[in-house]
């Protein structure tokens, strides 16, 4: 038997996303979801623009970065009883049809998290070659470092049920929350499945993406954070 979603809901951390953010909360709203934008302190109108297409707003007044943006939102639909959420990038590079098949993956006994992956069978991305050598070494270190098998990392789609999402309490601001969540997966001894998903790079998203200098970034973040917990 699987286990019944009820009350599922989408989290999409925002920042200075007014450009593309009102059309991915209709796709999302299209397909049947309730979407939480949780605007991290944009200097543009992307908490405007989310609320007129049908989302729920919260605010940041600062910029805390894309982990606390995160945090912010899973502690809401938590609050609102969601039984399970996913989380959606707001740059437009992710498809909704994804949503149904992570829901899925974790409507399955004993699975609470789902997490995407550009680099199984079925799946497509039409990846830069310097952004995939970049997420190559971020696999390794996330399996040198946690021990999960995973094949991708750094991806934004992911589905957890409430229970995983409770095993969730994210302190890396910045995009160092990508590795810590999965470390978090790992020490929560909850099961996980990888789903293959397509993902669609724009000249506007990639422009929005990691550079070599944010992977170091990255790294620096975790070392420190391992020393110092």
């Amino acid at each position: 038997m699987t286990r019944r979603i009820r009350n599922p809901w989408v989290v999409v951390p925002a920042y200075n996303e007014a450009p593309v953010v009102g059309s991915v909360v209709s796709g999302i709203r299209h397909a049947g979801y309730t979407v939480v934008v949780v605007d991290d302190g944009s200097a543009d109108r992307t908490g405007e623009v989310a609320l007129l297409a049908g989302a729920v707003v919260l605010r940041h007044p600062i910029n805390l970065g894309q982990g606390a943006a995160l945090q912010t939102g899973i502690d809401y639909v938590l609050e609102k009883l969601a039984d399970a959420l996913v989380t959606f990038d707001a740059d437009g590079q992710h498809s909704t049809a994804a949503i149904a098949a992570l829901l899925a993956a974790i409507e399955q006994p004993g699975i609470d998290f789902a997490l995407g992956s550009r680099f199984l069978t079925g799946a497509t991305a039409n990846l830069p070659v310097s952004r995939r050598i970049l997420l190559s070494a971020a696999i390794w270190f996330t399996r040198a470092s946690t021990g999960l098998p995973v094949t991708d990392t750094h991806n934004g789609l992911r589905a957890m049920t409430a229970r995983g999402a409770r095993a969730i309490s994210l302190r890396q601001n910045r995009m160092a929350h990508a590795s810590e969540i999965l470390h978090q997966i790992a020490q929560s001894r909850l099961r996980f499945v990888e789903v293959p998903v397509n993902i669609e790079y724009s000249a506007y998203s990639l422009g929005k993406g990691q550079r070599l200098t944010d992977a170091m970034t990255i790294l620096i973040d975790l070392f420190a954070r391992r020393l110092y917990r």
